[in-house]
Order: C-alpha cells, then sequence, then structure tokens
C-alpha cells in the first residue's frame, strides 16, 4: 500500500476518529487535559506504527501532563482501537506534541493588536463597478 493511497487515507482518518473517541471517552487519567484533540494521524502504509499529532490547550505542564498520561494509557488505547478498528495489525501509537493550533491563535492575537490603531476601511457602496 502506497502511503498516500485512498486506502492508507481513509485508515489515517478512521484512526484518528476512534483515537479522539478513546482520548475524551474511555481515559479516566486525571492528568489528561479535557481540551485535548488530535489534530492528525499517519498511519505507515504496513500498519505497524502509528504517529498522532495532538494538540493541548494549556500551559506547559498541562501538555506534559497530557503526554505522560497518553503514553501511560499507550497499552490501553492501543487495545480498544483494535477492538473498534478491524484492522490486519493494530498499529503502535507514537504520540507527537503539535502547536499548530496554539501558534494560530497567538499569530491572531498579534494580528489583532497590531491592527486596532489602524482606521477601519470604508466601503464604497455607492460606486457601480459594472
Amino acid at each position: 500500500m502506497r502511503k498516500n493511497s485512498v486506502k492508507n487515507i481513509r485508515i489515517n482518518e478512521e484512526v484518528m476518529r476512534e483515537l479522539s473517541k478513546i482520548i475524551h471517552d474511555e481515559i479516566k487519567d486525571p492528568r489528561i487535559n479535557l481540551m485535548t484533540s488530535v489534530v492528525a494521524v499517519n498511519v505507515a502504509p504496513d500498519l505497524k506504527t502509528c504517529k498522532a499529532y495532538i494538540s493541548v490547550l494549556g500551559d506547559d505542564e498541562a501538555r506534559n501532563n497530557t503526554l505522560k498520561g497518553l503514553k501511560s494509557a499507550e497499552g490501553f488505547i492501543r487495545r480498544q482501537l483494535a477492538k473498534n478498528i478491524n484492522l490486519r495489525n493494530t498499529p503502535e501509537i507514537t504520540f507527537v506534541m503539535d502547536q499548530s493550533i496554539e501558534y494560530g491563535v497567538n499569530m491572531s492575537k498579534k494580528i489583532e493588536e497590531v491592527t486596532k490603531d489602524l482606521p477601519p476601511i470604508e466601503d464604497n457602496e455607492d460606486e457601480d463597478f459594472d
């Protein structure tokens, strides 16, 4: 199976959906932040390994605790994934912290700070550009 085949893309989406459900509904570890989301999943074509990109809304301590909680629950998550998804092999999951959402929020704040002193742009609705 090629890396970007339709089958691989479908498997990535299904694993991402199931991981999200497992993290939010089935894991009861208090270290895992409630604002944890699965951003992307890359399952290897041989279905042996999987990288799950996780985003946590919070400070560095919340991110570190969430990552520790997810790593300690890897066996449980893999077992639930095997139960919920019918794959030939259940991949070994590696959790990677993804900070793209936080980066986007910070960039939006910076743009708002820069543009708050600029005068508003007037719309010229009177002119007709036919």
